[in-house]
């Protein structure tokens, strides 16, 4: 796909996507003579190097009477100077930052950041990172529902109550439930729950007078809390009424379904992000065939940026071709750098 070769060229394509970002409508020379250049170059000129625009892939005409509109090769090369020379914006720091005032650990500071991303893009934030693993065990218990079969609750110190229904291998008497509820809780409240597993097989070996009690309970915990189940990674999305918004998508119901239907999977968006975001550079990274990935994506921009320092977490903008790319990307990237700081600790500067 061949570039602008000239500096009108250049100058012309940047104003025919800024246009075309503002008002969702084709573009015409006349228009863009008078509102971008202010009558300093004729219509006719602008029309020609259209022409040639064209030609190389880089406007499309929707209708044989209509002006033009930017391809997904043109908002590439408009993205690329942006992220090129993007200053600093302190006003939208600043914004950010007050966002951001007050709140402390891991899953708020992602929740806040998938609204805010949503709220200055006015396409759907993102946010991902591992779900908390800092969690200590309350108390746990284990109710006989049928042959085999076992309700298991977790209480955790933070409030939060997890709930399995079991099959075992074997059937348990509910004096068997009682007592290794009874072990677990004597020996391991207020326990980190990832640290459970290992210390019981632990024990196992080098306490086999408790051998019993203690099979029983690895048993029991292996099904309750399975390998993993708390590192599985906290998606935070907000702002998906605003794609619905938007003129492009309300129009082609089927696209629109799909659409949402790609959103509402979270695993989806886990994949895509990991698929595009790049952690090793921990730059903000513009992708726009979407389609390519998930067809549910189709139309829509991902502009993405790893957050912490351990890797685990990405925050994300997905949006129309029509959206601010300034304010996205250095909302996006700014974000990033803020979340890094928090996680490593070093002091997080406030925006004047």
């Amino acid at each position: 796909m061949a570039k602008p070769t000239t500096t009108r060229q250049r100058e012309i394509l940047t104003a025919i996507v800024e246009s075309y970002i503002a008002t969702g409508e084709p573009v015409s020379s006349g228009a863009l003579a008078h509102s971008a250049f202010a009558n300093s170059m004729s219509s006719a000129t602008i029309r020609n190097e259209m022409a040639e625009l064209a030609e190389a892939g880089l406007l499309d005409q929707p209708h044989t009477s209509a002006g033009r509109v930017p391809s997904a090769e043109a908002f590439r090369l408009y993205v690329s100077q942006l992220t090129a020379k993007t200053p600093a914006r302190s006003a939208l720091h600043s914004q950010i930052d007050t966002s951001f005032a007050g709140l402390a650990g891991q899953s708020a500071l992602l929740e806040r950041t998938s609204h805010v991303l949503a709220a200055l893009s006015s396409g759907v934030g993102v946010a991902i990172g591992a779900a908390a693993s800092t969690d200590l065990l309350e108390h746990i218990h284990f109710s006989r529902l049928a042959q085999r079969r076992v309700l298991a609750v977790v209480v955790t110190r933070s409030g939060m109550v997890r709930d399995r229904v079991l099959t075992l291998d074997q059937d348990l008497a509910p004096v068997q439930l009682e007592t290794a509820a009874n072990f677990l809780n004597e020996h391991f409240r207020g326990w980190n729950i990832d640290l459970v597993r290992a210390e019981l097989a632990r024990r196992i070996d080098h306490e086999r007078t408790a051998y019993r009690q203690l099979a029983d309970a690895v048993a029991l915990w292996s099904q309750t809390v399975p390998t993993g189940a708390s590192q599985q990674q906290a998606v935070y999305v907000d702002g998906v009424a605003n794609l619905i918004a938007l003129s492009e998508f309300p129009a082609d119901r089927d696209r629109l379904r799909q659409m949402l239907a790609a959103l509402e999977e979270k695993q989806r968006l886990i994949e895509l992000l990991n698929a595009y975001a790049n952690t090793s550079e921990g730059s903000v990274r513009v992708v726009f065939e979407l389609g390519q990935q998930d067809p549910g994506m189709a139309g829509l921009v991902l502009i993405a940026a790893p957050a912490r320092a351990s890797g685990d977490s990405t925050v994300a903008i997905l949006g129309p071709q029509r959206m601010d790319y300034q304010s996205a990307i250095a909302a996006v990237g700014y974000i990033s750098q803020l979340l890094h700081r928090m996680d490593t600790g070093d002091p997080v500067p406030l925006s004047r």
